[in-house]
């Protein structure tokens, strides 16, 4: 009976000893805010990410229970015209700081779940490529807005 009880105390300490909430951050998010747009037109999310560690980290995903879907976005342009395409992850540099701004990197919004009015603040999670995930939350603004 000893045996399995100091299998079972012994798996338990060496789970707790990896969990990320004691490790500290290497990742963090910053000014996130949402552009919403009329009806059911997708709006866009816009934030920044500080990588403080010395490898560079890809955020490779954000959730938020707010809408339907959110998924990383580019806006890429191509001469007189742009267009906006869908990304797997984002690289960002060690040590270094990555914007995500109108005309570039956003997070596409679609179906929202519940009508949203400027001046709410929605929980988002951002899901990096080493397992970190960290909250924050996000503002929204009016269609005209250009920065946080």
């Amino acid at each position: 009976m000893k045996i399995p009880l100091k299998a079972i105390l012994l798996a338990t300490l060496c789970g707790c000893a990896g969990s990320a909430s004691g490790a500290p951050a290497s990742v963090m998010v910053s000014d996130c805010w949402i552009r919403l747009l009329p009806g059911n037109l997708p709006s866009g999310a816009y934030f920044s990410v500080m990588n403080m560690s010395a490898q560079p980290v890809d955020l490779t995903s954000v959730r938020t229970d707010a809408y339907g879907t959110a998924m990383l976005h580019q806006t890429r342009s191509n001469g007189s015209t742009s267009n906006m395409v869908m990304v797997d992850k984002v690289t960002v540099p060690a040590h270094g700081t990555l914007a995500f701004t109108p005309g570039g990197y956003h997070v596409m919004l679609e179906q929202p779940k519940t009508p949203l009015k400027v001046g709410m603040s929605i929980p988002f999670t951002f899901v990096f490529s080493d397992g970190e995930q960290v909250h924050a939350e996000c503002e929204t603004k009016g269609a005209t807005a250009t920065s946080h």
